[in-house]
Formats: C-alpha cells, structure tokens, sequence
C-alpha cells in the first residue's frame, strides 16, 4: 500500500486512544518514507492464556495496517518475562509459569495470531533469546536505569504498597524487561492496550538511558465484551474467539447492544467512518440492518465472505425463521435452585445455566424482552417460575438451552 505520510497518519489514528508522541510518529513516517527504511514495530505478548478473542485482534489487527503500510513487524513472545508474570492489574503477585506452560501457550497463540498478521512479514522472536543472557551484572546495571520512585508510579504497585500489600521484588523486573525488549530491538514503535501504558513507557525511558531514538508509545483501547459493561474477557464469558464456528460468531455480535456498534466498527472492522456514521446514525428502522453488516463484517475477517453469508442464513434459520435449532443443549436445573415451592427464580436460572455473564445482564435481558420459555416472552426481572422437562429457555436472540427438571 503506497501512500504519502498524511495518509498512513490517518489511517493508523484510527481507532487509537493515544499515540505519545504523535509529532515524533509523522517525523519517522517521513524519515521512513525519504530513507526507504520501513519502521520497525514491535508488539510484546505473555503467552498466559492459548485463546486470542476479537478483543485482543483490536491490536494485532493496527499491527497488519502497519504491515501493509510497508513496516515490518516483530512478535515478541514473553517466554522469559511470561515466567516473571506481569503485575498489570494485579492486587496481588502473579503466578509464575514453567517453561513448559509458556511453550504450549506460545504455540497456540502464533496459529492464531498469524490468521491476523502477514506471515511472510511477520518476524516472531522469543525474548529469552537476550534476557535470558544477561548475567548478574547486565540485571545490576539495567535496574540502575530507573529508580524504585518511579516503579511505584504504576498504579498497581502504588496501589499494594500503600495497602500494605506485599511486592515481591522480581515483579520490579516486569516492566524493566519488557522496557529492555524496545532497547535490544531498537524498535520505533510499540503498540498495546491502554492497560499496558506504564510498560511501553518505561521503553522510551529505558531507549534513551541507552542513547537510542525513543520509541513511539500507541496505545488501542480495550474492547468492550458482549455485556456493554466490562471489557472483553473469556473468563467475563463476554467475549467472541477468533477461532469460534462463523454461524457461533455471527450470533453473538447480533447479541450486542446498539449502544456498542459504533465503537466496535471502529475497532474490529476496517469500513470506512463515514460510512460507520451513516450507518450508526440511530434510525432504528435501520440498526438491525446496520447489527447484520457488523456481524458480516467480523465473521468475514476471520473465516471469509462465504462463511459470514453461510453464518447469516442459518442466523435467520434458527432465529428470525423462530426454529429452534436440533442441537441445543441440555440444562438439569440444581435442586438449590428452586424454592419451597418448587419455582425457579428466571434471572437465577439464566445464569446457572451460563446464559449470561452475570445476574444484573440476565435481568437487562428480561427487561429488555429477551428472554421466552417456549416461545412466551417474560419481561419480569424478579419472575419466578414453574418450569417442566423438555421446556425451551431462550436468551437473547439465538442462545437456546432445553430444560430439565
């Protein structure tokens, strides 16, 4: 993709929350571009979890524009600073992984990633290739760079210190490595969430102790999940894995508030923003129309135009059609759940039944009229109900659990 520097500027703010600074971005820009130098962007990632969900794509997917921009990439794999575990967001220490654990999760992450990024373009590095070189001296004079003042700048040590919670000393050593990943690659440019700020920072701060150009901090901000409320997370049960079924994909983002759609085709989809606008512009004559090519959109990215079509028509086979799929599973209500009277409280059965992430999103979908036994719908959030074997519970537009008593 060739485009003058204005251009690549646009193009890469879209979306972002910050980029620090912007002014040095269009002057390596324009270096880049009179040099005939791509820039080298870098994006570090622990491998604590094996499932990458369209959350975490927000980043990866800013890493691809790079790539057709012309840049090159580094992946860097945390194996070393995995086994550090990274303190962000933590009220306590983290646990520490084996080696064994980081090289599975490792492996799992780069099959999916790499649906995302050019693989041709895509250098992968694991950073125990340099950190775990660095005798007792290296690790001396590396903590030397910064003082314990500006550590406990970062909320979560600040946070625990001034609780009087413990920190151990090796979590010091998190962001000191990472920061040493941007000093060892001499990278213009990192990109993380917003959640990762004090990390990426302490890489220019490190760059310059070292004498090397600082790199660009961009950050991206964190995916709202499915419930409108809090970010996207698998263990928040609000999220879309890159690797789910297209027709699964397709569903849950029909599942989504229209509150969320201009945020989420700003960040998961690459159609244009006035065209989101337009598209966005609050008609509710349109907005299931507008949800569809959202849906559409997402599934294409990860499976291709074909399945997001195959995705739709069954959408419409199983939902606006009314049918209810043959495969839907099956949900033996606990005998804890029922009353004296043998009754179910429905917001309590709908979370039991893992239908939703939380008893306040299962009442927003009964209030919200989301919510049918066989077929009638039950707007009551406090309803309690009598249910029997073989009743259909349905939630939200395309969840469907057979009950049994």
């Amino acid at each position: 993709m060739t485009l003058d520097v204005d251009a690549q500027l646009e193009k890469i703010k879209r979306g972002t929350t910050e980029i620090v600074p912007l002014a040095e971005l269009k002057s390596k820009l324009e270096r880049s571009a009179k040099d005939g130098r791509p820039l080298q962007i870098k994006l570090g990632l622990d491998p604590t979890a094996p499932s990458i969900h369209i959350g975490h794509a927000v980043v990866l997917r800013k890493l691809r524009l790079f790539q057709d921009l012309g840049h090159e990439v580094t992946i860097i794999i945390g194996d070393f600073t995995g086994m550090i575990g990274d303190p962000t967001g933590r009220s306590e220490t983290r646990k520490q992984l084996t080696p064994e654990e980081v090289a599975v999760n490792a492996k799992t992450y780069e099959e999916q990633y790499l649906k995302i990024l050019d693989p041709s373009r895509t250098k992968v590095v694991f950073n125990s290739e340099w950190l775990g070189k660095l005798n007792l001296y290296d690790i001396i004079n590396l903590m030397g760079k910064t003082t314990v003042a500006r550590l406990l700048e970062r909320d979560d040590f600040s946070n625990r210190y001034s609780k009087g919670e413990p920190i151990h000393t090796h979590e010091f050593l998190y962001p000191l490595c990472q920061g040493y990943d941007s000093v060892y690659l001499k990278s213009d440019v990192e990109l993380g969430g917003t959640d990762q700020r004090f990390n990426i920072m302490m890489g220019r701060d490190l760059q310059r102790a070292w004498d090397i150009e600082p790199q660009v901090a961009l950050f991206m901000p964190l995916l709202v999940g499915r419930d409108g409320v809090d970010k996207m997370s698998k263990s928040k049960g609000n999220s879309i894995g890159i690797d789910e079924d297209p027709a699964e994909m397709f569903g849950k983002v029909m599942s989504i508030s229209d509150e969320l759609m201009p945020n989420w085709f700003e960040l998961c989809t690459d159609v244009p923003l006035d065209e989101v606008a337009v598209l966005c512009d609050g008609t509710k004559s349109h907005l299931g129309k507008t949800k569809r090519r959202l849906a559409r959109e997402i599934v294409g990215i990860y499976h291709g135009q074909d399945a997001a079509f195959a995705a739709e028509a069954k959408f419409d086979h199983d939902v606006k059609d009314r049918q209810v799929p043959e495969d839907i599973p099956t949900f033996v209500i606990p005998a804890d759940l029922k009353d004296d009277e043998g009754k179910v409280r429905l917001a309590a059965l709908i979370t039991s039944a893992k239908l939703a992430p939380s008893g306040g999103e299962a009442k927003r979908l009964i209030k919200e009229g989301g919510v049918s036994i066989d077929g009638v719908k039950i707007e009551d959030i406090s309803a309690t109900i009598e249910v029997a074997s073989g009743q259909v519970l349905k939630v939200g537009k395309r969840q469907f659990t057979r009950l049994e008593v």
